[in-house]
């Protein structure tokens, strides 16, 4: 019945608590469990916790994915029935590899304390089968630096406990979700070169809370948004796992979620409008969208109590893993036929294909029904229309929901994009991010497109320590020539999406936004005149 789904609810906190000290030693308890729920766990709390049940456990493997700006470990826990130490060892047992990450902004810290949780009772608990078809690789203190930076300030739109909490930058003062295409923080470096790279994760689940967004669910979710990739593993996330998962959440636990995203009132009550997050591949989720793999993106709801809060991000992940364990076989097989479609692409259709390189939001073909909170309006001494939050949940429907994305620009897709020793800089680069750069052994002649630039335009405004850079200009037929020692980027790799969004000229979120060609550009001289960009494209 509902009520009893209510009642475990306000008494979930006290559950926590006593089944943890009814199971497991005190050194496995979690820092908001020992505390009644008024302090979050401190980086070192993490590294004891994992120690803790490490020695407890036969199927954990600990590695060091990155160490922060501040000298702090980011492990990654490894669990596995029987136990994984490498990659290949992982890749060998034929199961279906999901990664899970919490903290990746220091103070929305119930993804971390849910991890936790999970890892106690997956690896101790009652949860063990959730290793049968998969190995799991957690990160539940993503960003330590910005963890341990406590403060009463750090989440002022956030209700109730923890009073203290980290924030939201990394210690060398990164977004690190916004650092999937430049790759600036040690940690996101680190991610990528032990994590992303080597284990090659089927599915990414990055866990969130929210800066004080109000709604009225419980928490509030996205899959990849689709760009470039190929579509079947973000329709697959969003059209089938998160639906399911969703289902479930509601009828076991009385759990409201829903799609992610924002209203404004200054368009009038009731909403009409909901609005999601950019579609660009620096946010981790929407790269792995370029990756022929699936990723989910969580938000807990920053109103919420600290311990139900911790509670609705728990009960996400354990029926996200509850799906993937039991679907591990077509989650595999719908990621490798993505792969093997986006090189068919390229062999099929290279120098005739347009994809899209900047994109605009439009709302999703159906609207949806959006659970909130209601308002009234009142005029203000000047007569303005004002509104005011009240108590009260409704259901507000036909809410166009702004989650696709379409393309504004569109490029040709190559065979290969081909540039020459003087950009070696790119190379690791590229390689860090698992793409494959070969070396020109001999000098080469190569048919296709040159871009001719018109203009170069820097943002007025530095955005995470960077001018954004846009490109103008057009594309024309040529032929170069290219010496030995030049590099070739093949687009028949698994990673061809993710390559033409990084090394397209006009390209929203590639190389060139992020200033990786600036000198070369301002060497040739595109502020006084055009010049042709130094990336070639092969047809």
């Amino acid at each position: 019945m509902r009520w009893m789904s209510r009642f475990y609810l306000v008494l979930v906190g006290w559950f926590f608590v006593f089944y943890a000290k009814a199971q497991f030693p005190t050194v496995l308890l979690t820092t908001p469990e020992k505390t009644a729920f008024k302090a979050t766990s401190s980086s070192a709390d993490v590294l004891d916790f994992v120690a803790a049940i490490q020695a407890e456990s036969p199927h954990v493997h600990v590695d060091t994915i990155a160490v922060s700006d501040s000298g702090r470990v980011v492990p990654m826990v490894v669990l596995a029935r029987p136990k994984v130490s490498s990659p290949a060892e992982a890749r060998a047992s034929g199961k279906t590899f999901v990664y899970v990450q919490g903290n990746i902004h220091g103070g929305e810290v119930e993804g971390k304390e849910a991890l936790l949780v999970l890892m106690r009772e997956i690896l101790l608990g009652e949860e063990q089968a959730l290793l049968d078809h998969q190995i799991l690789l957690f990160t539940p203190n993503y960003n330590p630096d910005g963890n341990d930076n406590l403060s009463p300030d750090h989440r002022s739109s956030q209700e109730h406990c923890p009073h203290f909490v980290g924030g939201r930058r990394s210690g060398g003062d990164w977004d690190l979700n916004r650092d999937g295409t430049k790759l600036d923080a040690s940690e996101t470096r680190g991610l990528f070169a032990n994590a992303i790279v080597p284990w090659d994760p089927d599915v990414f689940i990055d866990l969130h809370t929210t800066n004080g967004v109000w709604h009225a669910n419980e928490l509030t979710y996205a899959h990849s948004y689709q760009t470039v990739g190929h579509p079947s593993t973000s329709a697959y996330t969003r059209d089938s796992l998160l639906p399911a998962v969703q289902q479930t959440l509601l009828d076991q636990y009385d759990l409201h979620t829903d799609v992610y995203g924002g209203y404004t009132l200054a368009q009038g009550w009731p909403p009409k409008n909901l609005y999601t997050y950019n579609h660009h591949p620096r946010y981790l989720v929407n790269q792995f969208g370029l990756r022929n793999r699936m990723a989910i993106l969580s938000e807990t709801f920053a109103h919420d109590k600290f311990y139900h809060r911790i509670n609705s991000a728990h009960k996400f992940v354990l029926e996200i893993l509850r799906y993937t364990n039991q679907h591990a076989t077509t989650i595999r097989a719908i990621n490798r036929a993505s792969e093997a479609a986006v090189v068919a692409e390229v062999k099929a259709q290279a120098g005739t294909l347009k994809k899209g390189v900047r994109f605009k939001r439009i709302p999703e073909k159906d609207p949806l029904t959006l659970r909130t909170y209601n308002y009234l309006s009142y005029q203000d001494s000047t007569g303005k229309t004002r509104y005011v939050r009240t108590h009260e949940v409704i259901e507000v429907e036909g809410v166009q929901n702004y989650s696709a994305f379409e393309p504004v620009v569109y490029a040709t897709l190559p065979k290969a994009y081909v540039f020459p020793a003087n950009l070696a800089h790119l190379v690791p680069h590229l390689q860090l991010l698992g793409i494959q750069v070969d070396t020109l052994t001999d000098s080469t002649t190569y048919q296709g497109e040159q871009f001719n630039v018109r203009q170069l335009e820097l943002s007025k405004q530095s955005f995470e320590h960077h001018f954004l850079v846009t490109l103008a200009g057009e594309f024309q037929a040529a032929e170069q020539a290219f010496p030995a020692g030049s590099f070739y980027v093949s687009m028949e790799q698994p990673l061809g999406s993710l390559i033409f969004y990084l090394l397209e000229p006009q390209s929203d979120d590639g190389l060139v936004t992020w200033n990786f060609l600036d000198k070369t550009l301002y060497d040739l001289g595109v502020l006084e005149a055009p010049v042709i960009f130094p990336i070639f494209k092969v047809f």
